[in-house]
């Protein structure tokens, strides 16, 4: 059964830290809470909230101008290096702690090369270069690293973690991965339905398989970008109860639904998009042979995209397995895979900019 950690429950009565300024040594940075007013360079008031300061664990404290924001300076930012060519490096001289308790592909290489496009330096920490909680602290660690770095990403298996270092240093701290919430991956997501269907509000998402950290950050984004999902999980592997009390704030708030049910049929009946994920995470290697058996059923396949949208596309954050998604369907011209992982880097530099400094995007805002 898919458990609930200590963390977690913690986390459920923790007022969100992304809502707190980040301490400063001589003041605290209070550009977190105000809503600057920008104008485009047509004349057109963007309604921009100054995100500097701010702490990126979840996308639940972000309001739809703010998740927007992320996602148009992500796209301004794609545009002027890969189609324009521009040497943009607004984060000269600035620095970057990856912190790395768990192994990726996506979530490293998008996020120092992303950095070094911005112009600035990325230190990668691993597990054998930094004892995070081990032979330091973390509370000691935050201290320490705020007196070397501008901001800090981590990837890590307590979302405590995230929390710890978020509210005893005094840098932005950005969520690389933790077993609630994955924000990044659900930006490039969305960053890659908008550029598919030109704009993402009114589209059904349906998520088959497992009530993970992906489908929580979807949830959380959806919601304010006016996107319907239905979750389908077995038994026992449901969304945490948590997020779906949260999520039904947001739908109430925007006017969006949240349908859950434990047929992947019924979930994917007319849906738009078909999103699925891996079945046994980092740290859930020993249930393996369980989860392989209570998943069956769960493959994405021809069949159950048959009863989809006649547009359906088709998405996995990656690593795949075969038993996830067959072949017929990851391969297709449906699958978005593919490109979502490239927008992985333009969204990550997008946060990592706007934490540190206002960005003004010269291209046009896209419809989302």
């Amino acid at each position: 059964m898919n458990s609930i950690s200590s963390s977690f429950r913690r986390f459920c009565g923790v007022v969100g830290t992304e809502l707190l300024p980040v301490k400063s040594k001589s003041r605290l940075l209070c550009a977190s809470l105000h809503t600057s007013k920008k104008v485009y360079n047509d004349g057109q008031d963007m309604g921009w909230s100054s995100l500097v300061g701010r702490h990126f664990l979840t996308l639940k404290y972000f309001t739809k101008t703010e998740i927007e924001q992320l996602l148009w300076t992500a796209a301004d930012l794609k545009i002027r290096y890969k189609q324009n060519g521009e040497a943009y490096r607004p984060l000269e001289g600035k620095s970057a702690a990856l912190i790395f308790e768990k192994r990726s592909t996506r979530t490293r290489v998008s996020n120092e090369t992303g950095f070094a496009l911005l112009g600035g330096h990325a230190a990668f920490l691993s597990p054998a270069d930094i004892h995070l909680g081990v032979n330091e602290s973390v509370k000691d660690t935050a201290k320490v690293l705020s007196g070397f770095v501008d901001i800090a990403l981590a990837r890590v298996y307590d979302h405590e973690t995230l929390l710890t270092l978020s509210t005893e240093g005094y840098i932005p701290i950005v969520n690389g991965l933790s077993e609630i919430y994955h924000p990044l991956q659900a930006l490039a997501d969305f960053q890659t339905l908008q550029e598919h269907y030109g704009s993402v509000k009114g589209l059904t998402v349906a998520w088959v398989g497992d009530g993970n950290n992906i489908i929580h950050s979807l949830m959380m984004a959806a919601a304010p970008l006016g996107v319907n999902v239905r979750v389908a999980t077995p038994k026992g592997y449901e969304v945490f109860p948590q997020v779906e009390k949260d999520a039904g704030k947001l739908a109430e708030q925007y006017g969006t639904s949240f349908y859950y049910t434990n047929d992947p049929m019924e979930a994917c009946q007319g849906a738009n998009v078909i999103v699925t994920d891996t079945w046994v995470s980092m740290g859930q290697e020993e249930e393996k042979a369980e989860r392989l058996k209570v998943f069956e059923g769960y493959q994405v396949n021809m069949k159950m995209c048959g009863v989809a949208a006649k547009d359906w596309t088709f998405l996995h954050c990656l690593p795949r397995k075969s038993e996830e998604v067959n072949d017929e369907v990851f391969y297709s011209p449906r699958s978005l895979a593919f490109p979502a992982a490239e927008n992985r880097k333009w969204t990550a530099m997008s946060v990592m900019l706007s934490l540190l400094q206002d960005h003004t995007p010269t291209t046009p805002k896209p419809k989302y």
